[in-house]
């Protein structure tokens, strides 16, 4: 399903995929960088934000896009993954509790809650607000998952209360689409009956959209893909349903077949850093040469290739990285150059293999839509 997306700053065209700027930073990218890479919308941790700038900083500067310089839209994460993740590793970190979540940071205690989390959002000028959830881990037993979906409805039922007292008493918000949209994310683990209880519990309290929580892979790091089918069969149709952290190119075409129309993952610019290059497959002369057969059947992997360009192979090729891509780095740049600046280590090697990887996903989500 396509559709149009109005938020407050500017319309985003499903399906979309928004890279994560974590700390307000698409690493080694400006905002021209990633508008010319096709870039409609940023990911950024509503919690990281807190420790640093600061959410009063942010605030006080006019909100994350006068910040960053973005004039597109951004989505925040409650960040509530991130924490959950800490005290997964350490206990020293913190505990969750019924009504919030303690944690300990830098020798300070910290009260996380449900209405800290949506106000910080709304201090930030967010466009899409992720309520916070009770995160859980692939390999938890049935009463952490059942415990998460209570957790998780109790909290999003408070996320919403304080995003409509905040609505309601500012004028600012007058027209529906100058107005932040909240998403809730459903919980439940491998478990379908708790899945399905979580998003009835969430549809019946409204939202704009809905998340697929909890982690998305096995143990072998493969799609979950009974579960994640389920679940994308559970939200309503006419809203946005966003595969969080999601991912590989191939996994994205899955996802996107069962339902999903929202990505955004880390691997494009952390694997340029690394110096790990996606390419549509050097067999298509064209991107209009991949159909949909290739990129939504059972071997969709076959579409696209990777390569390291430090590889000493490429010491003298004077091809672009891709001959189907139009990105700055491909339109202007040869295989033997890029390779020589990330031997020398010189910054533009990351900055150039991200605006190519960025516009390779790009490419990818326009040819889907």
């Amino acid at each position: 399903m396509q559709f149009h997306l109005p938020l407050p700053h500017g319309t985003i065209h499903l399906p979309a995929f928004f890279p994560d700027g974590t700390r307000g930073v698409v690493r080694s990218v400006d905002s021209h960088d990633l508008e010319n890479c096709g870039v409609q919308g940023i990911v950024m941790n509503a919690y990281h934000l807190m420790s640093n700038p600061g959410q009063s900083v942010v605030k006080s500067i006019g909100g994350l896009n006068k910040f960053i310089n973005w004039n597109r839209p951004i989505l925040t994460d409650s960040g509530g993954f991130q924490v959950f993740s800490l005290i997964r590793e350490n206990s020293k970190f913190g505990e969750i509790q019924d009504k919030q979540i303690l944690f300990k940071q830098h020798g300070e205690k910290i009260i996380f809650t449900p209405e800290k989390c949506i106000k910080a959002q709304f201090d930030y000028g967010s466009d899409i607000m992720m309520c916070l959830d009770y995160c859980t881990h692939p390999n938890d037993p049935g009463e952490i998952n059942r415990k998460s979906v209570d957790i998780t409805v109790k909290w999003a039922k408070r996320c919403k209360d304080e995003y409509n007292g905040i609505i309601s008493s500012s004028k600012k918000y007058g027209e529906k689409k100058s107005r932040p949209l909240i998403f809730g994310i459903i919980q439940g683990g491998n478990d379908k009956i708790l899945r399905k209880e979580c998003a009835e519990a969430l549809i019946s309290i409204g939202f704009d959209g809905f998340g697929f929580g909890g982690w998305p892979l096995d143990d072998q790091n493969n799609l979950t893909y009974d579960i994640l089918e389920y679940t994308a069969n559970l939200m309503p149709n006419h809203l946005v349903k966003y595969a969080m952290g999601l991912g590989k190119p191939e996994e994205i075409a899955a996802c996107h077949k069962m339902g999903y129309n929202l990505f955004d993952c880390v691997i494009p610019t952390r694997e340029a850093r690394h110096n790990r290059l996606y390419i549509f497959s050097e067999e298509y002369d064209s991107i209009s040469d991949i159909d949909n057969r290739t990129l939504f059947g059972p071997n969709n992997q076959k579409f696209y290739e990777y390569y390291y360009i430090t590889d000493d192979k490429y010491r003298r090729d004077s091809r672009p990285v891709s001959k189907i891509c139009d990105c700055p780095c491909c339109k202007n740049y040869s295989r033997a150059y890029l390779r020589h600046l990330a031997i020398v280590g010189d910054s533009l090697a990351n900055r150039l293999a991200t605006i190519h990887n960025l516009r390779f996903y790009s490419m990818l989500i326009e040819k889907m839509r």
